[in-house]
């Protein structure tokens, strides 16, 4: 008999959306209107998958309050993915690898290989500017993203909802899902 091993794979997973942004957590602090096209795509995108998104926080690009916001997720067990938005460029205020790794138990450098690759095809070398990375921390696997809205379709449509019940069975170590 040959067995499927994604027969038994989650089906439904919680995902918690992190939109890391200083002038978005500018505005809301000022209780002032704003659009958040990342986001919606992927909450839009995530629903449309049949998972379930838990929550959607705003942070400003500060990195402890990114590591205390994705340490605290993760340690609470409030989602099987989280995914972050933004943060991950070569710039001053692109902090959020840094919040991050320090926290990665294990880290998933083919997720930031992989995007970086498929990132060239579409728009070319700009894609060295990405530094989009994946890890696990404390049983969650954790997605770190450029804020681009087109960033966002890429990795979640042909990298995370594609891999993300795989990667969720295999941290859980279980052959049951």
């Amino acid at each position: 008999m040959i067995l499927n091993h994604h027969s038994d794979l989650p089906r439904n997973l919680r995902f918690l959306v992190v939109v890391t942004s200083d002038s978005i957590a500018n505005k809301i602090s000022k209780g002032e209107q704003f659009l958040d096209k990342s986001g919606d795509f992927a909450i839009n995108s995530i629903k449309a998958a049949k998972h379930t998104v838990v929550d959607r926080l705003y942070l400003p690009n500060d990195i402890s309050l990114i590591r205390e916001a994705i340490r605290g997720a993760a340690l609470k067990g409030m989602a099987d993915i989280i995914l972050i938005s933004g943060g991950t460029g070569p710039g001053p205020r692109d902090v959020t690898v840094e919040a991050i790794r320090p926290l990665f138990e294990k880290e998933l450098p083919g997720f930031g290989e992989l995007f970086r690759q498929m990132s060239y095809e579409k728009v070319g070398t700009p894609a060295i500017a990405s530094r989009a990375t994946a890890g696990v921390i404390n049983g969650v696997v954790v997605f770190a993203l450029p804020g681009s809205p087109d960033a966002v379709k890429l990795a979640i449509d042909k990298i995370i909802l594609p891999e993300s019940p795989h990667l969720v069975k295999m941290v859980r170590g279980s052959t049951h899902a």
